[in-house]
């Protein structure tokens, strides 16, 4: 599955790798991708969308659909 977030916040390469490794805390094979300028997350994996977004929010970070 594709899910997509609006994350606020994120303005360095630690600030990606941050939410990138709490994604794949949850799922060691899903795959990122950051738009840290528009602030656009899209991560491909089998997990459902919430626990994904409270893993990125549990960073530090806003999270929006």
């Amino acid at each position: 599955m594709e899910h997509h977030f609006q994350v606020q916040g994120m303005t360095c390469g630690h600030c990606e790798r941050a939410v990138t490794q709490a994604v794949k805390a949850l799922d060691p094979q899903a795959q990122v991708q950051i738009d840290r300028t528009s602030g656009q997350v899209t991560v491909q994996s089998d997990k459902p969308r919430e626990p994904l977004a409270a893993a990125i929010a549990e960073e530090g970070y806003s999270v929006a659909a």
